[in-house]
């Protein structure tokens, strides 16, 4: 069986938010017209909380972009974003959600980064990502969202490692891009694990996906 998963596509990182992805907001449409083509349509959202150990506010004289070492990991630090209940952390307002069957939610403890809707960047803790898909049979995952280089890309790695049939919907991503060109390194390190490029048009013409013709 085959989902799609929506990565992050919260205020925060539209433009105008905390931690805004240049151009992010296109990928909405992208999402909202893909949805009814999947059976399984999930979601993932940062969801810190205030005192996250990835907020550069949380060190005193650093900056974001920097680097450091959170519990024994290397960490960028990062604006304040996604702080549980706050509007930042909503899904962005003009997302179809009516047809998102579960949502997972990343990035929860103060001490680890979660870049990856399956697990945090230590892989000592899941999000339950992994389980619900073998639960439900989908053994096969269509990625979009943000960010390209970060939350899609470590997403996407995850994916392929489980052995999921995994592809992702270039059109339907966009990437922070902290050093020019990271968002092509990101897809090319996809292709490498063993993901498939699509665009969104590829998905749209296959009815055999639609829930309408299931």
């Amino acid at each position: 069986m085959e989902a799609l998963l929506v990565v992050d596509i919260q205020n925060d990182f539209l433009p105008g938010g905390a931690l805004a992805v240049d151009d992010g907001d296109a990928v909405i449409a992208v999402a909202n017209a893909l949805q009814p083509h999947f059976e399984r349509v999930i979601a993932t959202q940062d969801w810190h909380p205030a005192d996250h150990g990835s907020f550069a506010a949380n060190h005193t004289g650093k900056q974001p972009g920097e680097l450091i070492e959170l519990d024994g990991l290397s960490q960028i630090l990062w604006p304040v974003h996604c702080v549980q209940g706050t509007p930042g952390s909503r899904l962005a307002a003009d997302l179809e959600t009516d047809g998102i069957e579960k949502i997972f939610y990343k990035g929860t403890d103060p001490r680890v980064d979660s870049y990856s809707a399956f697990a945090d960047n230590a892989h000592r803790r899941k999000t339950g990502l992994g389980d619900y898909l073998q639960e439900q049979g989908i053994d096969s995952l269509y990625m979009l969202g943000l960010a390209t280089d970060y939350c899609v890309l470590f997403s996407v790695l995850d994916a392929c490692q489980a052995g999921l049939r995994t592809h992702v919907v270039v059109d339907g991503c966009r990437g922070v891009e902290l050093q020019p060109g990271d968002s092509e390194r990101a897809l090319r390190q996809m292709q490498q694990a063993g993901a498939q490029l699509v665009d969104s048009r590829e998905i749209l013409g296959t009815a055999t996906r639609s829930r309408a013709s299931a």
